[in-house]
């Protein structure tokens, strides 16, 4: 059986929440609108342009702000970022029993690999700027069977793309919220996660 691993980046793979904050406050310092850092930061997940319509900042501007919001990330948000406990040791596993390994994100890919070049992790692919159902697109395309991640969102994403999902509750759900939202196995975090891959692989062998 091909084994290809999909991960969420953001509060599954890495934590970004200081510079993310930072970020957006510039953001709103310079754009004169009310763009909460904190709030952003403590929710990630959705795209930007779904954050900036939530914030309520006029459409017409929305554009303008995630093109300067790229400009900002690399150096008020890379910097800042670290990886999550587990995170490194999940993708070795994967690449241990000779699966593949993938990023699919809602981040900008650009971005997003910029954090994996920061810290040194390679991945056999990378798709950004999908959110949801959407993830389902690169999932189905690099054949992946598992798909990793801490927000609802993931979890429509893998059962969108009729993978199996794993959720952490390393983000802003709970671990029942996971299981609420139907993921299909909880992890206390990806400390756990290669435990449970071997498992999960022999079973299924």
């Amino acid at each position: 059986m091909s084994l290809a691993v999909g991960f969420d980046l953001d509060m599954t793979l890495i934590d970004a929440r200081p510079g993310m904050a930072a970020a957006m406050n510039a953001l709103a310092a310079e754009s004169g609108l009310a763009l909460d850092g904190e709030h952003f930061a403590a929710n990630l997940g959705p795209p930007l342009d779904m954050v900036l319509r939530g914030f309520e900042a006029p459409e017409e501007r929305i554009p303008a702000l995630i093109t300067r919001f790229r400009e900002l990330y690399p150096t008020t948000v890379i910097p800042s970022t670290l990886p999550l406990p587990g995170a490194a040791e999940a993708l070795a596993a994967v690449r241990a029993r000779g699966g593949r390994t993938l990023v699919v994100t809602g981040k900008y890919g650009p971005n997003a690999q910029r954090h994996l070049d920061a810290l040194g992790w390679t991945v056999d692919a990378l798709a950004g700027e999908l959110w949801a159902e959407a993830k389902a697109e690169a999932l189905r395309a690099h054949g992946a069977t598992i798909y990793v991640g801490d927000h609802e969102g993931d979890v429509r994403g893998a059962r969108a793309a009729g993978a199996l999902s794993v959720g952490v509750p390393t983000g802003p759900l709970t671990a029942d919220a996971l299981r609420a939202a139907g993921a299909d196995v909880v992890l206390d975090s990806l400390l756990d996660f290669p435990a449970w891959l071997n498992t999960h692989l022999t079973l299924a062998s």
